[in-house]
């Protein structure tokens, strides 16, 4: 994956924590991610489209999610609360967002965020696109960003011997 898709979720990411949750987060080694499980118990899910496609997931230990959205809000939210979601899916939006705007030139379009609460459960990405993750750290805990974008092929979906529309 192109490192130019990378490096602007790594600036919205410290970015948004720090100004809107009032905390640092460490960058830590990114990998590529083998498998569909989640990282954590609690994902918030962007998809991009555009010259860009794929998605970002913002995933977290449901503790470290609580603490988070408590900081982000300024007040608790039982995590089974839609309220709760809304918190989550607001902060990857944010995240994802501040990134997209980043990307000089392309023309890219973030999705409404999805939210998914719950052990084990699986993120299933294109098995044409390398997932990068980025564990993190703050001090109310890890949670880790999860990329799996790349540019977006001329005349997809187009029947051979067309055009796209």
């Amino acid at each position: 994956m192109d490192p130019q898709y990378i490096t602007p979720f790594i600036r919205s990411i410290q970015n948004v924590f720090s100004t809107m949750l009032r905390m640092p987060v460490t960058i830590n080694q990114p990998t590529i991610k083998k498998g569909a499980s989640a990282a954590y118990d609690v994902s918030g899910i962007i998809g991009m489209s555009g010259d860009v496609v794929g998605s970002v997931v913002l995933s977290f230990p449901k503790e470290t999610a609580q603490k988070l959205i408590t900081a982000f809000c300024g007040m608790e939210f039982p995590s089974d609360s839609p309220d709760f979601a809304d918190a989550v899916g607001e902060l990857v939006n944010m995240i994802s967002g501040s990134a997209k705007g980043m990307f000089v030139d392309k023309n890219v379009s973030i999705s409404c965020p999805s939210v998914v609460i719950g052990p084990g459960h699986h993120i299933n990405t294109r098995s044409d696109t390398p997932c990068v993750s980025i564990p993190c750290s703050t001090s109310q805990g890890d949670l880790a960003i999860e990329i799996a974008i790349r540019e977006a092929v001329a005349n997809a979906g187009a029947k051979p011997g067309t055009q796209a529309a």
